[in-house]
């Protein structure tokens, strides 16, 4: 069995977990990226826009 304690004295009983932080922690700032937030609000102005089209189509029927 491969000896899992570093050279601090800290065990780590998952085995990797300090590998995985490392990891973590190297990784590049420039694929965090936030999203772009026209993608979400475009979608919500659509979204809202067929919502008062579908109303407006069912009062128009229902009053005809």
């Amino acid at each position: 069995m491969a000896n899992t304690q570093g050279p601090q004295g800290n065990h780590d009983p998952a085995g990797s977990t300090q590998m995985f932080r490392a990891f973590v922690d190297e990784a590049p700032q420039a694929r965090r990226q936030e999203p772009a937030a026209a993608g979400p609000r475009v979608g919500l102005i659509v979204g809202i826009v067929l919502a008062v089209a579908v109303v407006a189509a069912v009062a128009w029927l229902a009053l005809r």
